[in-house]
């Protein structure tokens, strides 16, 4: 066998394997070293390749892909610093726990630190934020080589998707030439199939965790993140048989398509309501049952620690679970439906469901009514959840988006889906990640982002030339990072404004007109309704709503102050 068909023979065999472990996308940047590879998987008809030339937006592009679809997406580069520019979305997807099967051509060994042009030290580089890596062999004509580079991608892709989900690392080293032969035939994988099984209570565990859910009086369920193809049906046949309310974080995606038999458990609002102390001293549950990671909220979360349940339990199928609080009493090492379905008696304080209940309702309403002097940020984006349709998508930034959508987020019986990216919560790569969702689910989509955060991740609107994209795109322009006027960083004036407020002076408009796409600017309600209301031109729209730091802050502090006054005024 000649090199040529050697090459063609090993990355048509790492393409074939990575399709019989379920890999249905691969996204794929230019570059020389991993052209037989990144040949390979275009002309593979079951994978649907993605063609990015920045590879930073390309790691996030695929890590969208992959929380969207739930199944791992191989990212495909050439050597030197364009693997380098994966890191930041490996580490969400790390913590996040989201499957990326990171594939890095590679200079072959005699290449390796003797001074050869884009060729660095690719072993090792994710470093602890990888679950695997290996460095694959360099193509040979060698039955021996074929079983191992099989049995490597079984394994990687295996440990990608093996609770916690995560990265795994391939480096494929490949010598000139790098042409294939397109038209020779398949190679036999001699992998057939990886066959996982789930985990499951024993018949004691089952009567433990009875025990313990039955015990509580006070009882309340914590909902984290919670992905698409999750049964929300499940968690409301839990409340409602236990009378337990549930604290629905906006990423839940439990405040959408809420049964009316359920209403009254599902809280919304407790962010606004843990911010008044006579309510939380008298909130505190007994037993914590918490789905998902941590919800955003910080009034909850110092909540929580404070109050300290007897019994706490986190339900997480990975034996590394996630207690930023250290106040975990049990761990429940299932899938939730395991828990959710137990068949527990119910001693819960009805006066107790009833307080969280007629509290939520007190909160929600004033959130919906509350009208500050001055436009801000939280009125755009209530008047922008209004206006979303049903069965569409919502992917929402880091820092003050994703609190706005926690606070006027209120539970609908529409098909509204929430997105966004908690694990390490950066600001970086968010346009990126909101267009591989869509691109993975195809609904009407809107991305909510902050003018800082869309400037990281300008570069993630190429892959609009390259394929078709469907995407609103909501600016929060308040000039700046609008987080820090609500940290303990605004009490100090001194360089205030030039370390953390950083106001860039910038509007989007040239941007749009560079790419072509629909633009509008909103500096009021009333323009902002009527800019949702008409109709989309373009594949991509940007409307740019612009508001005042101060202004906002101020609003915001006005709302949960007359929350405060109106929960005393009714008792709570």
């Amino acid at each position: 066998m000649d090199n040529r068909k050697t090459l063609t023979n090993h990355v048509r065999r790492m393409a074939e394997s990575l399709v019989r472990m379920g890999v249905g996308h691969a996204v794929i940047s230019p570059g020389s070293r991993s052209t037989p590879l990144a040949y390979a998987l275009a002309s593979t008809e079951l994978v649907d390749a993605h063609l990015h030339v920045d590879e930073r937006s390309a790691g996030f592009f695929a890590l969208g892909l992959a929380k969207a679809t739930q199944q791992p997406v191989v990212l495909l580069c050439t050597s030197g610093t364009a693997a380098s520019n994966y890191h930041p979305a490996v580490t969400e997807a790390f913590y996040a726990r989201v499957p990326l099967i990171v594939i890095t051509a590679d200079r072959p060994h005699e290449l390796r630190d003797v001074g050869a042009p884009q060729a660095i030290r690719q072993m090792g580089m994710f470093g602890q934020h990888i679950k695997y890596d290996v460095d694959l062999p360099i193509p040979e004509e060698s039955a021996a080589v074929d079983d191992y580079l099989d049995r490597q991608i079984a394994r990687a892709v295996g440990m990608s998707v093996t609770e916690p989900k995560g990265p795994v690392h391939l480096n494929a080293p490949f010598r000139e030439p790098l042409l294939i032969d397109f038209e020779q035939e398949l190679p036999t994988v001699t992998f057939m199939e990886r066959i996982a099984g789930g985990t499951t209570f024993t018949t004691g565990q089952k009567n433990q965790v009875c025990d313990l859910i039955s015990s509580a009086t006070r009882g309340l369920l914590v909902m984290g993140e919670c992905l698409p193809g999750f049964d929300k049906g499940q968690v409301w046949a839990f409340a409602e048989r236990m009378n337990w309310p549930v604290i629905c974080d906006p990423i839940s995606n439990l405040r959408s398509e809420v049964p009316d038999a359920c209403r009254h458990l599902c809280i919304d609002s407790y962010d606004a309501l843990l911010k008044n102390e006579t309510f939380a001293a008298q909130a505190g549950p007994d037993t914590v049952i918490r789905i998902g990671p941590n919800p955003v909220s910080k009034p909850l979360t110092l909540f929580l620690k404070r109050v300290r349940p007897q019994t706490f339990m986190i339900v997480d199928e990975s034996p590394i679970f996630r207690d930023p609080l250290g106040i975990a009493t049990h761990h429940l090492q299932v899938n939730a439906m395991d828990v959710l379905s137990v068949e527990a008696s119910t001693h819960q304080e009805a006066s107790f469901t009833e307080m969280w209940s007629t509290a939520n309702d007190v909160a929600a309403e004033l959130t919906r009514s509350y009208r500050s002097k001055e436009v801000h940020e939280g009125d755009y984006v209530r008047t922008l959840l209004a206006s979303l349709p049903d069965g569409s998508d919502l992917i929402s930034g880091s820092s003050m988006p994703i609190r706005d959508l926690d606070t006027y987020f209120q539970k609908t019986e529409r098909d509204i889906a929430i997105f966004s990216n908690r694990g390490v919560n950066g600001i970086d790569g968010v346009v990126s990640t909101a267009l591989g969702i869509q691109t993975a689910r195809k609904r009407p989509s809107w991305l909510l982002i902050g003018d800082l955060s869309f400037m990281h991740d300008v570069n993630g609107l190429l892959i609009s030339r390259m394929q078709t994209v469907d995407l609103t795109i909501i600016v929060s322009n308040n000039d700046g990072g609008g987080i820090f006027s609500y940290l303990p960083q605004a009490s100090i004036p001194n360089h205030f404004e030039q370390l953390f407020g950083t106001p860039t002076g910038l509007s989007f408009a040239p941007l749009a007109e560079m790419y072509g796409i629909q633009y509008d600017s909103a500096s009021s309600i009333e323009q902002l309704e009527s800019q949702l209301g008409e109709e989309k031109t373009a594949p991509l729209r940007i409307i740019e709503m612009i508001s005042i730091r101060e202004q906002n802050l101020q609003a915001h502090r006005e709302m949960w102050n007359a929350i405060g006054e109106e929960l005393d005024h009714n008792g709570f």
